[in-house]
């Protein structure tokens, strides 16, 4: 080593003592040390005293312009004599425990850790010297850990074997012991060292240090407990201990422990026996071992004796990991994880997701297998560069990064011929309006609408209204006053919307709405009394009671709130219901009485739902002219007024579902009012968490205590109510997107709830909606949703489940409510076969659980994911869009295309009519530019369909700004995507068991007729260069809150990526970003902190990607809505509702508004703060998932840390794409960070 040449920092006095030694003991470096031992020696001790009693000396030693550390380590590499050499190892000792950080870093920096490893191997051939070897190893424990390579330069010294002999030979000596296993612990950090310390026999040498309880030496046994574990981690040593029988040996331990450390004064020692437990069972054999062992008894009962100490919570929570880890992984209570409903499809693909459910052997797609969790054979190869690799951040390689695929494609994909048979679809791009009367549509039509109004508000008058139910007789058709028969005429001859909103045809040749079966009469000489059936089948007079006694009937009502089941047109055969009013102050103060349940001619009259009482069999099979039971509901249609009980029960008609449902659930048919209070986000309560698993550990160690008694089953087709005594819940999902599979009590008061896959898919749980009955008032009811599959859910942050009540509806109060307490979201012991998971090892299922009670007795409820909206719903809200029509409006609605299940697929097309047919109107309506939405694409993201009927609303209103927005463009919409898929209450596919937003790019005809034929409705546009001005897809978000968007951009992707591009390959306009800046500044729950604009490879056959770059749309955007709440703006701390997401697809509007007035400017200073924002909001890469590249996860780390990560981009993930991370034992559940060692 070349002799360092002593220098002094500039500020430090040139004559310090300390200074002058150290010049001293540098001129007898080298040789002159091995000769003047005394004179190195008597120097080193006055430094060493410098130090020791003066704090500056320490200073001018470590400051920066200083050489004295290379002096000193010099010294110590060239001293053969052991006293100096002991001087000089007090001297670092005395400088590194002070500001420890740096000055270790220093040290290590200029080499220190490998002089001390030579010092070692030297003085281990040499006699030894104790007070040598254990200052040796008391500087390598406080440098080892700030030395990133001290395991691999400590293995390849070889002075790992001289620790290890040393250890041998002094188990009996703790003052030198301590030293050796601290320094051990930190050589144990390295998994190849780990392996090979195993082989050497340390992992038996320290369960021969590990002894029960005592009060000596508590501090060796904190650290050898602490370096074993860090050798457990290591599958190798951990099958090592087990095959050694120490799994016993550790439980009793711990036990031994727990038992006797009372005052929990040795909790971290307590803290080391569980860790080392929990990394032997990352293997299977440390399982078994651990089950054999009787481990999940003993960890359950002292976790139990731990709860009421807060302090104990590590304990806890690692217990709480250990045992949810060795729980045994069961199958999922179902003959088979594909859907319970089959739908046989034209052709299977011969590759991807459907080619290899339906190539799977029968049998075994659900079954855990042995391949599981097989261990993994360990490399014995040297990962010196782990550390190194745990703090690099690894750029997200999802990111697009070939510059030809983030540039617009330049030739059409599709022949022009092949699209002419698009042309019908855009008929205002060609219509003339020359045989149209505008003077007829102003005057004769405009007072033909104004007296259509005040017959329809006449319809809400006292006047009772005749609504055929189930036994009643269809009236005959009203017939239509002679001024709309004109108008009728003219817009067929013009195939151009009637101005006259009360028209109950549609426009197109195509309709998919028949409405002419929808009838109402009025008769005022109905009388008010109806029938209600109590379970005694006698009868009880229903007048109009005042509101005290309204109570009273509740329980009688409640038998007779089955479900509404559908009525054939061909079975009217009974008495007409009543509708009238009664003044009570509730939110909906109109009744009608409706005969219930309605019920589908052909339909068997036994009941084929759950819930209530089975009056509905001796009702059905009575006479024509017996009078049925009839209820008194409420007309919700005077604060709704796009719904209509009657016209959703004709719509439901015309809906085909693969089950042939024959119910319709009470909050479709009654309708949801929006409650006007507040719903703030669900605040976590501590431990929650932490319980919940408990009482699902409890499962297995008090199995007795288990009913498991099945209640609902969908795989019993004949019979899926189960018959009780009365116990039991009753549950239903056999309606229109509902999504309930089967239901297990597995306690009195708790049941496990399995949702069913999508059609012709053996996953994609998340969706539900069911129905609930014969509940206890004040009961508190436990449902566990146990197969879910996301990996976190914004259910641990503040989200909770919809409910609604019947008995609520009834009595004026027909809403979704936000319901639920002790909601959290957690992986359990349910699991997929490595096969059923698509080749990846078997993947555990997640619970969702939450607790509720009931306010009305035998009520009938209904739980859902989000607030449902059906393909019916849609349908009814579009005719009902045809009466608020003016003349000034133009709409047309085609059928786009009919499903794969026969549903039809409706297109709208919204603008504002020409003001007369002169050449200048004609030219300025047809050279609109056109905005395209679409929705809906996912069926279980129903709130991107409440944000499009507030869209829709919003463009059909009356007032300036609609209009002014009907005048500056041509809107066309699809507004359900996937009407099958929403039908058969499928989460994320259609039919063909795919992802429809995953097929953009090559959409086939037959198996995704919807997104081919929107995609060549863009495709004609762009031939004919009509492309888009805008084109936003509607989706629901469920890992993150706030309304945000997602766009596309060449320099934004380019920026995140390492991608070398010319500033021409990024040359771009800024546009792309001006619409989410006007949401952002207009709309309350819109956050621009979350959207992104980076191009991905797992989304390039996403609609956002593809029309961005096939169709040449610069605005193409998926517009992402919580399906939680907001953590921003106005609407901070709550969760979202109907209101919230209407008010913003009208907020969208405004915005295209405003984007349209910004783009009519010649001059574009409006885009220059863009570049700033693009800068101010650079994204963060996620690089714990390739697919969840967005802005910053924006959730707050809370009291309970989840012990699996949030994948923050769901956009269009799918579960096989998701890369859940195993059980973190640093972030256990319900443990706080003041409380981790």
């Amino acid at each position: 080593m070349n002799k360092p040449k002593m220098a002094t920092e500039k500020g430090v006095p040139s004559n310090s003592r300390v200074l002058m030694l150290l010049g001293q003991l540098e001129r007898i470096n080298g040789e002159a040390m091995v000769r003047d031992v005394e004179t190195a020696r008597q120097v080193t001790t006055k430094i060493l005293h410098l130090i020791q009693t003066q704090e500056k000396s320490g200073k001018e030693v470590m400051s920066k312009g200083s050489s004295g550390m290379e002096v000193i380590l010099a010294s110590l590499e060239n001293s053969r004599d052991v006293q100096t050499t002991l001087n000089i190892l007090y001297i670092l000792s005395e400088l590194l425990t002070v500001g420890r950080g740096r000055r270790v870093g220093v040290f290590v920096s200029k080499g220190g850790t490998g002089i001390l490893f030579q010092i070692l191997i030297t003085a281990s051939k040499e006699p030894p010297s104790e007070e040598l070897m254990l200052q040796l190893h008391s500087l390598l424990a406080k440098v080892g850990p700030k030395d990133r390579k001290f395991g691999v330069k400590a293995r390849l010294s070889g002075a790992m074997n001289v620790t290890v002999n040393l250890l041998k030979q002094n188990l009996q000596n703790t003052k030198l012991l301590l030293p050796c296993l601290q320094v051990l612990r930190v050589y144990s950090a390295n998994s190849v060292n780990a392996i090979s310390l195993g082989k050497n026999g340390v992992v038996e040498l320290m369960f021969k240090i590990v002894t029960p309880y005592s009060k000596k030496n508590t501090s060796l046994l904190k650290v050898a407990l602490d370096a074993l574990g860090a050798l457990l981690k290591s599958k190798t040593n951990a099958r090592r201990a087990v095959d050694g029988g120490h799994v016993p040996v550790m439980l009793a331990l711990y036990l031994d422990w727990h038992r006797n450390d009372t005052r929990h004064r040795h909790m971290l020692i307590r803290k080391g026996l569980l860790v080392c437990l929990r990394n032997i069972t990352n293997i299977k054999l440390g399982r078994k071992a651990f089950i054999e062992a009787d481990g999940m008894r003993v960890l359950y009962n002292t976790s139990t004796e731990c709860l009421p100490v807060r302090t104990l919570d590590p304990l806890v929570n690692t217990s709480s990991l250990i045992m949810r880890k060795c729980f045994p992984k069961n199958r999922l209570p179902l003959p088979t994880i594909k859907s319970a409903f089959h739908y046989q499809l034209p052709h299977i693909p011969a590759v991807g997701p459907l080619a290899q459910l339906y190539s799977q052997p029968p049998g075994v797609d659900d079954v855990v297998d042995e391949s599981d969790d097989n261990d993994e054979t360990e490399a014995d190869t040297d990962t010196e560069n782990e550390e190194d690799e745990k703090d690099h951040h690894t750029p997200n390689d999802d990111i697009e990064t070939d510059l030809n695929k983030l540039h617009p494609k330049k030739s059409p994909s599709r022949p022009f011929e092949e699209l002419r048979v698009y042309e019908r679809f855009f008929l205002e791009l060609s219509e003339d309006f020359q045989g149209y009367n505008f003077e007829c549509s102003k005057s004769a039509c405009t007072t033909s609408s104004s007296a259509s109004y005040s017959s329809s508000a006449s319809t809400r008058s006292p006047r009772p209204i005749i609504v055929p139910t189930a036994q009643a007789l269809s009236p005959k058709h009203v017939h239509m006053p002679s001024c709309q028969e004109d108008c009728n005429s003219i817009k067929e001859q013009h195939t151009q919307p009637s101005p006259t909103p009360s028209t109950p045809t549609l426009p197109a040749p195509l309709t998919p709405l028949e409405l002419d079966t929808i009838h109402l009469s009025k008769d005022q000489h109905q009388k008010e009394e109806a029938h209600i059936p109590t379970p005694d089948r006698h009868t009880m007079s229903s007048l109009t009671r005042p509101s005290s006694e309204e109570q009273m009937i509740d329980q009688e009502l409640a038998h007779a709130l089955e479900h509404a089941a559908l009525e054939d047109e061909g079975a009217l055969n009974a008495e007409d219901g009543v509708k009238c009013i009664r003044q009570e102050g509730s939110p909906v103060n109109t009744r009608r009485h409706i005969q219930s349940p309605l019920l589908l001619g052909g339909i068997s009259t036994r009941r084929v739902g759950g819930g209530g009482s089975n009056w509905g069999s001796d009702c059905g099979s009575e006479g024509a002219e017996d009078e049925g039971p009839v209820l008194e509901v409420p007309d919700t249609a005077l604060l709704l007024p796009l719904h209509d009980p009657d016209i959703y029960v004709e719509m439901v008609k015309g809906t085909h579902s693969v089950p042939h449902y024959a119910e319709v659930a009470y909050p479709d048919y009654f309708g949801h009012v929006a409650p006007t209070f507040r719903e703030p986000l669900l605040e976590r309560v501590y431990g929650v968490q932490r319980a919940k698993i408990f009482q699902d550990i409890e499962r297995l160690i008090h199995p007795n205590d288990i009913l498991d008694k099945v209640v609902y089953d969908l795989d019993i087709p004949s019979c899926p109510v189960i018959e009780d005594n009365g116990e039991s819940l009753k549950f239903n999902s056999q309606f229109e997107s509902g999504n309930l599979r089967k239901a297990v009590q597995v306690r009195k008061f708790e049941y496990d709830l399995v949702l069913n896959s999508d059609i012709n898919s053996n996953h994609y749980h998340q969706w539900f909606y069911f129905e609930v009955s014969g509940m206890r008032v004040g009961t508190t009811y436990r449902f566990n949703i146990i197969n879910c599959e996301k990996s976190n859910s914004q259910f641990n942050y503040g989200m909770q489940v919809l409910m609604y009540s019947v008995q609520e509806a009834i009595s004026g109060r027909p809403r979704w409510v936000r319901t639920g307490t002790d909601i959290c979201y957690y992986k359990n012991h349910f699991a997929r076969s490595s096969i059923a998971a698509g080749g990846q090892k078997g993947k555990s299922y997640y619970t969702l659980t939450f607790s509720t009670s009931f306010s009305h007795k035998d009520d009938v409820c209904y739980f859902a994911y989000h607030y449902p909206y059906t393909f019916s719903t849609l349908k009814m809200h579009l005719s009902k869009l045809e009466e608020l029509r003016t003349p000034q409006i133009y709409l047309r609605q085609d059928v786009l295309c009919q499903t794969l299940g026969g549903n039809s697929c409706p297109l709208l097309t919204i603008t504002a009519m020409p003001e007369s047919n002169s050449n200048d109107h004609i030219c300025q309506f047809r050279n609109r530019p056109l905005i395209f939405l679409t929705a809906r694409v996912h069926p279980g993201e129903t709130n991107a369909s409440w944000v499009m009927k507030g869209t829709l609303e919003f463009l059909m209103g009356t007032s300036p700004l609609a209009a002014s927005l009907r005048e500056a463009y041509i809107f066309k919409i699809v507004p359900m995507l996937n009407p099958d898929g929403v039908v058969n209450g499928n989460h994320r596919c259609s039919l063909s068991g795919e992802d429809l937003n995953r097929q953009w790019q090559s959409p086939n005809p037959e198996l995704h007729p919807t997104i081919y034929h929107t995609k060549s409705l863009l495709q004609y546009l762009t031939q004919i260069q009509r492309a888009p001005l805008v084109f936003c897809d509607y989706h629901g978000h469920s890992r993150k809150k706030n309304v945000f968007m997602y766009g596309c951009s060449v320099k934004e992707t380019v920026w995140q990526s390492t991608i070398s591009a010319t500033s021409s390959d990024l040359q771009e306009d800024l546009g792309y970003r001006a619409l989410p800046k006007i949401l952002s500044h207009i709309a309350p729950a819109f956050s621009m902190a979350s959207c992104s604009f980076v191009v991905e490879r797992s989304k390039e056959s996403t609609a956002r990607v593809v029309v961005w770059r096939e169709i040449g749309v610069q605005r193409s955007y998926t517009m992402e809505s919580t399906l939680c709440g907001c953590d921003q703006g106005k609407y901070k701390g709550l969760q979202i509702g109907t209101r919230e997401l209407e008010e913003m697809g009208a907020q969208f509007c405004m915005a295209l508004l405003r984007l349209k007035r910004m783009t009519g400017l010649r001059n574009h200073q409006h885009l220059l703060d863009l570049e700033s924002d693009i800068i101010g909001n650079q994204s963060k890469v996620v690089s714990s998932c390739s697919t969840t590249y967005v802005l910053e996860e924006d959730e707050p780390s809370f009291l309970e840390a989840i012990d699996y990560s949030a994948e923050s981009n769901d956009e269009d993930v799918e579960p096989e794409n998701e890369h859940a991370v195993h059980d973190n034992p640093d972030q256990l559940s319900d443990s706080e960070t003041n409380h981790r060692d």
